[in-house]
């Protein structure tokens, strides 16, 4: 028979796996008897787990939320995708990326050695392309508060800066919130606009919220059922429906495919030549569209769509004029 300590690791570990145990299948797994567990599962509950007694024919345990943090087990690969998930959380600016980094420092102080090595060996850094002005700050407070009104399904009510530089002029919301979104360094509040009969997403490090929280609501389904794919529609311009571009052309560039494949992005490249290549590219706009192929300072052939072609012809026009303009003092 194993050490009490080992046992009681061992049990708890059992108890993390899974949402419900019986005593028979703990004895088993143990190799102790029904008395033994339940003997174990007390001095569990002297040191904080809060192990709960399941009622039923059988009866069992269950291993539930306390009200403190207790010590958790993990096993080798936990602790190594844990670790360098703080790794990358911890790479970013604000009070989440300070509360990984302690984290990280715990974790890794009471890592094994060989976990430990593992972890260097893995060990990574998270680079944000450069931003002009310092990164958005988000309250951890703002972030549970948002989180508790999700769950509860209650209605939100806060002021929302629309521009960081101008805080003093914030717009009054009503909305039923429905997701959290991390989306390029930011979080986001996905969420039914009470007051624009629509779906919204707002940066969460521009919500103020207020106080009380407004009554109970029954969620809308979203569009398509699927938050990813509906937040990334929404991002480029679409109705929330499809992730696919609203305005999508193709070209032909006087330009070797590996050197467009550099800056393609999520176009499709295809190699015409030595020195030419054809582009199928998308955005949010048919100008916006001409002007992101302008980017690759090559001759440009336009195949199709005719949208394309005159979104090329006003950017031309908008240029030339450009180049006359006086600047304003």
């Amino acid at each position: 028979m194993q050490k009490t300590s080992s046992r009681l690791l061992a049990l708890l570990s059992l108890l993390q796996t899974r949402r419900d145990w019986s005593g028979e299948e703990l004895a088993v797994r143990l190799d102790i008897t029904v008395r033994t567990v339940r003997r174990d599962i007390d001095r569990l509950r002297e040191l904080g787990y809060p192990v709960t007694a399941v009622k039923g024919p059988a009866g069992g345990y269950r291993l539930d939320a306390g009200g403190q943090l207790p010590p958790l087990l993990f096993d080798d690969d936990q602790a190594v995708a844990l670790a360098l998930a703080l790794q990358s959380a911890a790479g970013g600016t604000g009070t989440l990326a300070e509360g990984a980094a302690r984290a990280l420092t715990v974790i890794r102080q009471v890592m094994p050695a060989r976990l430990r090595h593992r972890m260097d060996l893995l060990r990574v850094t998270t680079v944000h392309p450069p931003e002009t002005g310092d990164a958005p700050q988000v309250d951890t407070r703002v972030l549970t508060d948002l989180s508790t009104a999700i769950h509860a399904r209650d209605e939100l009510r806060f002021d929302y800066a629309q521009d960081r530089k101008a805080p003093n002029a914030p717009q009054r919301r009503r909305v039923h919130p429905h997701h959290l979104v991390a989306w390029h360094r930011r979080w986001y509040l996905l969420a039914w606009d009470l007051d624009r009969d629509d779906w919204r997403t707002f940066r969460v490090d521009r919500i103020h919220p207020r106080t009380p929280t407004g009554p109970r609501f029954t969620p809308r389904e979203l569009p398509g059922g699927d938050v990813t794919a509906f937040v990334t529609s929404r991002f480029r311009g679409s109705d929330g429906t499809t992730t696919d571009w609203p305005c999508r052309g193709e070209v032909i560039l006087d330009l070797p495919a590996t050197t467009a494949a550099r800056f393609a992005q999520d176009a499709v490249v295809e190699e015409l030549g030595p020195d030419r290549c054809r582009l199928t590219l998308g955005s949010w706009s048919w100008t916006g569209l001409a002007a992101a192929l302008g980017r690759f300072d090559a001759d440009i052939h336009v195949i199709g769509p005719p949208e394309l072609h005159d979104a090329f012809a006003r950017l031309a026009t908008r240029y030339t004029n450009a180049t006359h303009t006086t600047p304003v003092p």
